[in-house]
């Protein structure tokens, strides 16, 4: 991270976290024409996007700049920056696309809307593995968790499908005449769910969890692609099994009170 000062002055930064502050070596430097100099800091101990905050608003009460002058701050700061830019479309058009695609199947907004609130559930496992492993978000952390979505969507579809299979099926038999056997479908085609949901997240974790062991390069970044995703998909397992099928039974007794 660079503050571009034509002076080259260097700015009392180091109380705000565990950083290292050197000037850059003496030769011109300009950046669109203007002279400039520059001050490298190196950030440790804590998120880069706080951490300018915090600075910016050290240099704006300590600093004072002559006539023409001004700070600029650079390097991974501004490429954090851009990348929020782009997160801020890329994750509504994706949940959007998600959203698309379960309406195209189920055609109900009902069995979409059930299907969705499976991703808070998956979140919030995100969360706490970040939290746990001390992550910051980032570019490779977003990755992850937009990977995640689409697990969660596609575990919870199949969900559904299983749900659907079991009612349909008692009231084609005559079978479904009052609520304990709505309850009854419900419990059959949750169980039958229990096995392939396991299976699945036992097979996204023994492919996901070596990644959290890797060493070398690219190893920090795909270790905060993995993370999101382990966590998520844990509580992504217990919540959808539990909470999902109890949301349908709710809107099957709507249904059916009709």
């Amino acid at each position: 991270m660079l503050v571009a000062t034509p002076s080259g002055q260097q700015v009392p930064l180091a109380q705000l976290a565990d950083i290292r502050i050197t000037t850059g070596p003496p030769v011109i430097r300009d950046e669109n024409g203007s002279l400039t100099g520059w001050v490298f800091v190196y950030v440790r101990g804590r998120d880069l996007g706080s951490y300018v905050a915090d600075a910016q608003k050290a240099v704006a009460e300590q600093v004072t700049f002559p006539s023409g002058y001004y700070a600029d701050w650079t390097g991974q700061y501004e490429y954090m920056q851009r990348m929020r830019q782009r997160l801020m479309l890329v994750v509504p058009l994706t949940l959007l696309i998600i959203v698309v695609m379960l309406y195209l199947n189920f055609r109900s907004i009902a069995q979409t809307a059930i299907v969705m609130l499976s991703l808070p559930f998956a979140v919030t496992g995100s969360l706490w593995a970040l939290y746990l492993l001390d992550y910051n978000f980032s570019a490779a952390v977003w990755v992850g968790i937009i990977a995640l979505a689409g697990v969660a969507a596609a575990t919870g579809v199949v969900m559904i499908v299983y749900l659907d299979e079991a009612f349909h099926r008692y009231k084609s038999e005559g079978r479904m005449n009052n609520m304990e056997d709505l309850f009854a479908s419900i419990t059959d085609g949750a169980v039958q769910r229990v096995r392939p949901k396991v299976m699945t997240v036992m097979c996204i974790l023994m492919g996901l969890m070596p990644l959290m062991w890797a060493h070398g390069s690219g190893a920090e970044v795909m270790r905060r692609i993995a993370a999101p995703m382990i966590g998520g998909v844990i509580t992504s397992t217990i919540l959808t099994l539990e909470i999902v099928p109890a949301i349908y039974s709710f809107w099957r007794q709507r249904q059916l009170g009709k």
